[in-house]
């Protein structure tokens, strides 16, 4: 039987606190477990030994109790437990806080069945030290390295095996004091063969006076020390010249900015059919506010009819555009129905190699528009874009482009904007919606919302990110197979970027690349109407597809990924 040792440092624990912290322990169901208790009260809070004792001596010796000659602070006081600890598996336990009576045996069931040798649950904030009174519940994703860079959302309740420790020391760092258990989680997880969540609420976070859960400012050192703990891990894995700075959901969840290695060009795919206005809007964003230069636009042009829309490709390229088109079908090979009506940077005339339209003949399917004008894109990276965005950062691309240049990243994407400023996309979850495929979090929220758990103001890993602006590496996207044909109208992006995951990719989702997104303005709402037929159609097939993911026990947020086969070119 799996034996954890449960470490909770000790400082001047109000009584109250202290007796609900052991008892939880105490009514744990699973029992091979020891309390490792090490004490750095002052003298006049001498109670908290005779306490210890009292239920030491009820517990058949499963709780070691150690009297400190001074006290060492969270990080000290805590090593100090760890010496006196002999199970397999490690426990991080708050001296003021407590835990579910099933907590140890999910644990150690989930060891059992995974071999997980890191693992962590969900919790809840309380006050006025009853359960009854929850200020908030903490439900958690999968192992997200981006995430946890971010912010530090594993918390409580931490178990690990001991051997993760045999290259340390110490468990914690005494010059980290403050956001200590931040910088253990991303060294442990660093080195952990399988990092296993339970989608459980088995914490809970007492909120008082003086602890963090209740105010940071109480802390004001933590946020510093996180700072460290997150710079020293980007080091640790070859980044350099990257900036970490608050955000305004919580001190200590950070935007990170990372540098944009040498120069790549980006090439933006944007489909299109009429809807002059909307084109316009979108390429005019792009021109005035975008600050990086190395871009192409790929305009796919399939089935306009009106004469204003060519007027407008004719005013965008230069030249007249129905006349080139006209003469490019005459020397297109009928073995190649794809290059109908092509014309290449290099016949663009006036429009030099900023921008080229390709022309899409056949019935409307997304997915084969987008792969044609990926075809014939020259750059480093796609950037599949919808012609009814409007660019709002100016950073925007180098927003999403220095996550896109790691090795171990997929498809990026932006927070989109619906026109009165409510969120259209940021980022997606698998088995949400009426359809058990896909939905989008924070779906009509405010833009100025912090998110649930803050989770709109930091860029961090998902499932997958709307098609409407995705940025891929050109190589990564023809090494994936593009989007999928079968998928002609909804369902393509987010079986791209599952793809993508099944290749050992991460996903990412950023609030910092910010764009309207004017949805279905271009060819109506995929779940009314004619187009629903259609969604439904692919909707069966994405569950087919995608069903052993999709009968999880909750949805999938990401992959356990390796962090540490992140690189930088």
């Amino acid at each position: 039987m799996v034996k954890i040792s449960i470490l909770v440092p000790l400082w001047n624990t109000p009584e109250e606190f202290l007796r609900d912290m052991i008892e939880s322990v105490l009514n744990q169901t699973y029992e091979n477990w020891e309390l490792c208790l090490a004490d750095g009260s002052d003298g006049e809070h001498d109670y908290v030994g005779r306490i210890c004792r009292e239920y030491g001596s009820q517990a058949g010796g499963r709780i070691v109790y150690h009297k400190l000659e001074r006290n060492e602070g969270i990080a000290g006081n805590t090593n100090q437990c760890y010496l006196l600890a002999t199970g397999e598996y490690i426990g991080l336990f708050d001296h003021d806080d407590v835990l579910h009576p099933c907590a140890l045996y999910e644990y150690v069931k989930a060891i059992n069945k995974t071999g997980a040798d890191f693992l962590y649950c969900d919790e809840s904030t309380f006050k006025d030290g009853s359960l009854d009174n929850l200020l908030n519940m903490h439900f958690k994703p999968d192992y997200a390295p981006d995430t946890l860079c971010g912010n530090n959302y594993i918390t409580h309740f931490s178990v690990f095996a001991r051997r993760l420790l045999e290259e340390d020391a110490e468990l914690f760092r005494t010059s980290l004091d403050g956001s200590q258990d931040h910088d253990m989680i991303l060294r442990l997880t660093d080195r952990a063969r399988k990092v296993h969540h339970i989608p459980k609420l088995l914490y809970y976070w007492r909120s008082h006076e003086g602890s963090v859960a209740s105010d940071i400012e109480a802390k004001p050192y933590a946020v510093e020390a996180a700072k460290r703990a997150v710079a020293d891990h980007l080091e640790k894995h070859g980044f350099r010249n990257f900036q970490i700075s608050s955000t305004r959901a919580f001190p200590t969840i950070f935007r990170i900015r990372y540098q944009v290695e040498g120069n790549p060009r980006i090439s933006i795919i944007i489909p299109n059919k009429d809807h002059r206005d909307d084109l316009k809007r979108c390429v005019d964003s792009i021109m005035d506010r975008s600050t990086y230069d190395n871009y192409e636009l790929v305009i796919v042009e399939n089935g306009s009819v009106s004469r204003e829309i060519r007027d407008y490709y004719t005013q965008l390229l230069g030249y007249d555009y129905e006349k080139a088109l006209e003469e490019n079908r005459q020397r297109v090979s009928v073995d190649k129905p794809y290059d109908k009506g092509v014309m290449t940077a290099a016949e663009a005339g006036k429009a030099g190699e900023r921008i080229k339209v390709v022309t899409y003949e056949g019935d409307f399917n997304y997915s084969r528009i987008n792969n044609l004008g990926a075809a014939y894109a020259t750059g480093d990276y796609v950037l599949l874009l919808n012609n009814d965005t409007q660019v709002i950062t100016f950073g925007w691309m180098e927003e999403l482009l220095m996550y896109a240049q790691r090795e171990d990243v997929g498809a990026v994407g932006a927070k989109l904007y619906y026109k009165d400023r409510t969120i259209q996309h940021a980022g997606v979850v698998i088995g949400m919606g009426a359809h058990g495929t896909a939905g989008h979090t924070h779906y009509k929220h405010n833009y100025l919302d912090l998110g649930y758990m803050g989770r709109l103001c930091y860029a961090q890993n998902v499932s997958a990110v709307t098609g409407a602006c995705l940025l891929v590496k050109k190589s990564l996207y023809e090494q994936a197979g593009g989007l999928d044909e079968t998928f002609a109208v909804s369902l393509n992006d987010v079986d791209f970027c599952l793809r993508l995951r099944k290749m050992g990719k991460l996903n990412l989702f950023t609030p910092f690349a910010e764009l309207y997104h004017y949805e279905s303005e271009s060819r109506g709402d995929d779940l009314h109407g004619e187009n629903a037929a259609r969604y439904d159609q692919e909707a069966v097939r994405f569950r087919e597809r995608w069903k052993e993911l999709l009968s999880r026990e909750i949805p999938i947020i990401i992959q356990t990924l390796r962090w540490r086969n992140a690189i930088t070119h």
